[in-house]
């Protein structure tokens, strides 16, 4: 009975139109009031442990290195980077695009900030050199996606908080299937690219590309500090997070000096109001997620599957169409807050190794983000090019197969994502 009233009044709530965010909060709330024997006072102490949570400190931190990198003109410098690397060959500015997404998501941690940073300029690029405004957005819509899967990624960090498992061997299994992704991307390009004859730039000198080298390496070195700095033990996730944030403030302020100081609180109070609208949909579905916990509702469903004698594979099936599903209508974070205590002790359970599940789910709300009616990153593609919604999903959709076989793929082919750490010995 408290199952089905907790998840029936969420939906309910959903249907009616209130924000994911309350829905969850209410639905938690209301079902601890009439059927759980905590107190009231719970409610208000599992909203402000979430501030006190260590590893979801990196969220703010991540999201505002990410504006002062977007707004700083660093997206510029490695969209000029990729294509003095690869814009020779054919489709080289699309292929240069999906390169630059790579880049960018190796130091912002979110795909709708590498969707805007990457897309308001290389959409237009694309277009002015004759391709067609459908296709660039596709591309980068899509490949925007690899915002999320690149560590760092505000969604590991997520993962990581709700399940306990160490961030810094989840962003290390991100970076395989990462570039797995994002070379598929481009092998496809290429492809499509010799088969419609689409344009490419003119092979630039090397002096040329060691100066867009020299112009983009701040942003490069970040990288480099970020994943150096935790994998060297010099600092956690978290405080790598915050040294990405002053450096990208530094860089933007003093060194492309693309910004001024008058401008910076601007760009804080922007990250701000994002942060705390993330913060607040995760504590309410920490608070949703406690629900679960006290119900002893995850322990139930895994006996039963336990029980049911499903194979891991069925499981891992049964996951990827529940997320898909999921990804579709409500946020990432709030997704994995919620399902992710649930199917955390079902795949222990079975013996899925937990980076792996980790994986998995990232990879399907890379999916989501891209999926109608709630992809946010369709959104974000129709804001920064004024198309309109239905055009960018018709843009978006030829490119979901790719992201569907890549799903297979990681979710199958578990070496993909734990090869890595377990070259590493982590």
């Amino acid at each position: 009975m408290t199952i089905l009233f907790l998840f029936v009044s969420l939906f309910i709530l959903m249907f009616l139109g209130v924000p994911v965010a309350v829905s969850l909060g209410l639905a938690g709330s209301t079902t601890i009031m009439l059927f759980s024997p905590d107190s009231v006072r719970s409610l208000a102490i599992k909203l402000f442990e979430t501030s006190e949570h260590y590893t979801l400190l990196a969220i703010p931190f991540f999201l505002l290195a990410g504006s002062f990198m977007t707004t700083g003109g660093v997206a510029r410098r490695l969209i000029d980077f990729a294509n003095a690397c690869v814009g020779h060959i054919r489709g080289g500015l699309a292929i240069g695009s999906v390169l630059a997404c790579m880049l960018f998501a190796a130091l912002s941690g979110s795909s709708p900030a590498t969707v805007a940073a990457v897309g308001s300029i290389a959409i237009a690029g694309m277009v002015r050199s004759g391709y067609p405004q459908e296709f660039a957005a596709g591309i980068v819509t899509n490949a925007g996606t690899l915002g999320i899967l690149i560590p760092p990624s505000v969604v590991m960090v997520v993962y990581a908080a709700a399940t306990e498992t160490s961030l810094g061997n989840l962003f290390m299994a991100g970076v395989m299937p990462g570039v797995l992704l994002g070379v598929s991307l481009m092998v496809v390009i290429y492809v499509i690219a010799v088969k419609k004859n689409l344009p490419a730039m003119p092979r630039v000198s090397l002096r040329e590309w060691l100066a867009t080298a020299r112009r983009a390496i701040w942003g490069l070195l970040l990288i480099f500090i970020i994943l150096g700095g935790i994998y060297s033990g010099m600092f956690t996730p978290t405080e790598a997070a915050a040294v990405a944030a002053v450096y990208s403030a530094f860089i933007a302020l003093f060194v492309y000096k693309d910004m001024t100081l008058s401008e910076a609180p601007k760009v804080i109070l922007e990250s701000a109001k994002l942060s705390i609208m993330l913060m607040f949909i995760i504590a309410n579905a920490m608070l949703f997620a406690h629900v679960l916990t006290t119900e002893q509702i995850p322990q139930q469903i895994t006996a039963w599957v336990v029980e049911a004698g499903l194979e891991p594979w069925m499981f891992l099936l049964v996951v990827n169409i529940v997320l898909l599903i999921a990804g579709a209508f409500m946020e990432p974070s709030a997704i994995i807050l919620i399902l992710a205590p649930i199917l955390f002790p079902i795949a222990i359970e079975l013996g899925v190794d937990p980076i792996h599940l980790g994986v998995i789910m990232v990879v399907n709300m890379e999916i989501g983000l891209i999926t109608p009616p709630v992809g946010l990153n369709l959104f974000v593609t129709s804001a920064v090019t004024n198309m309109p919604i239905h055009q960018v999903i018709r843009a978006a959709m030829p490119w979901l197969a790719i992201l569907l076989i890549f799903l297979v793929i990681i979710t199958y082919v578990p070496m993909v994502s734990l090869g890595l750490p377990t070259l590493l010995g982590m």
